[in-house]
């Protein structure tokens, strides 16, 4: 399978999320069923929506043959739907809701986190939003599922990699960016316990007046600093044991159904949590969650705070892994070194494009092996603290080589053998299922060639 395919195969997963932002395009083709997988379709307008996502993404260089391309992945991921039914494949329904409630509050966020906003947008409610979420959801996690359990026995050897890079020609070979290693230690603003007696408070009142009869999930909606939950009223869904940090677990587990809890502190903030419902190890709760907010003087504090720990830092009497392990509060990072690693690949040697505007910068006046001044930085769901770079290393850009790029054709070369196992697969599965295409698509070749 060609790097077009695998590249558009991740497009393809990744299409569901925008799903829900397509009735008027949809409305403006003319509609038809072009493809039966036993009980499931494949629409011309998903056809055409994936086709004009794809061009918007390549500033109109298109591959000639994307359409089918495109077509043929759809045929796949219908295949592996159809086939996960008759294999009994399952995703569970609160996998599926957790998922939708994450998508929606990512959306939240994109549109400013105006709720209204984005309503406005799309022209439908929050609660009409994540309805249409739910089955591409269960869809896609139900695909990539099945794609893990086709190849989980992928392996490769060395051999192979070397055998794979070299049958590449030269000239064909990438030319790799400049990548960083990049380490931080992040520190948050210790918040006074005069605010912090405030924010108790203020759960307090809004917990005096729920039990008066004002509705829960209306003042989730006007209070919570959560604004994914709060969209769906304070609403997390069913958890299992170790998906919620442990002080809100452990309160929820304590409550009784449809009990209201005390203020709840952890690292996120205060939350007055309802339990709603529990099914042996798996609690389904809302809360609202108000962060206390640091002062002028807080962060004034923390950023002298920090500023000592890097005088130790440059000094050699600390090392920064160490001043990371015992003072970091980013738990991704805190038995790593505090590396930062890639949202995208999951690896530790990052590009441009995965550094915020700001962070950039900061680099582009750094040498490897420098520590920066301590930089403001607020956290994705909204809090203030201070933070250290360190900047590991910086490599140059360069042609894809097997000394200095040997991780990353090592995947390539599991992913073409996971491509291949995925190829054989769908040519024994496609023998069990009813598949029609209609004939003005079957020029593609779909069940032929992947």
């Amino acid at each position: 399978m060609n790097n077009f395919k695998i590249k558009l195969s991740t497009f393809l997963l990744l299409l569901g999320f925008f799903l829900v932002a397509t009735s008027a395009f949809s409305q403006q083709v003319a509609d038809k069923i072009i493809v039966k997988v036993d009980n499931y379709i494949i629409l011309k307008s998903e056809l055409e929506l994936s086709y004009q996502n794809y061009l918007n993404s390549q500033d109109g260089k298109a591959d000639p043959n994307a359409k089918c391309e495109i077509l043929r992945q759809l045929l796949f991921n219908k295949v592996m739907y159809a086939k996960a039914e008759i294999d009994s494949v399952i995703v569970f329904d609160e996998q599926v809701e957790s998922e939708a409630d994450n998508r929606l509050s990512t959306m939240i966020e994109r549109a400013g986190g105006d709720e209204k906003k984005l309503e406005e947008y799309l022209g439908k409610s929050l609660a009409d939003i994540k309805e249409e979420l739910l089955e591409p959801i269960k869809e896609q996690l139900t695909i990539q599922k099945m794609r893990s359990e086709i190849t989980a026995d992928a392996k490769i050897t060395p051999s192979q990699v070397r055998k794979f890079y070299k049958a590449i020609p030269k000239d064909s070979l990438p030319f790799l960016p400049a990548e960083y290693e990049v380490a931080q230690m992040l520190v948050y603003a210790k918040v006074s316990k005069k605010e912090k007696d405030r924010v108790k408070k203020q759960l307090l009142d809004i917990r005096t007046r729920i039990k008066a009869g004002e509705d829960f999930a209306a003042l989730a909606k006007e209070f919570s600093s959560d604004l994914g939950s709060a969209a769906q009223g304070g609403n997390l869904g069913y958890r299992g044991r170790g998906e919620l940090v442990p002080e809100y677990e452990a309160a929820s587990f304590a409550l009784k159904s449809m009990e209201i809890s005390e203020p709840i502190e952890s690292e996120y903030g205060f939350h007055l949590i309802q339990l709603l419902e529990r099914r042996g190890n798996l609690i389904n709760t809302r809360h609202i969650l108000i962060r206390p907010k640091p002062s002028a003087e807080d962060m004034v504090y923390t950023n002298h705070f920090v500023d000592s720990l890097r005088t130790l830092i440059v000094k050699d009497s600390l090392t920064f892994a160490k001043a990371v392990f015992e003072h970091s509060a980013d738990r991704n990072s805190k038995n790593n070194g505090g590396r930062i690693l890639s949202r995208q690949t999951g690896s530790a040697k990052l590009v441009a494009e995965d550094f915020d505007y700001n962070t950039y910068l900061t680099l582009d006046t750094m040498k490897p092996k420098s520590v920066s001044q301590p930089l403001p930085f607020r956290s994705p769901d909204g809090k203030e603290a201070v933070r250290l770079l360190y900047f590991i290393n910086k490599t140059k850009p360069h042609q894809a080589n097997l000394n200095d790029d040997y991780e990353k054709i090592y995947q390539a070369a599991l992913g073409d053998e996971s491509a291949r196992m995925l190829d054989d697969w769908f040519y024994t599965a496609i023998k069990e299922l009813y598949i029609d295409i209609d004939e003005d698509y079957n020029k593609c070749g779909l069940v032929e060639g992947i």
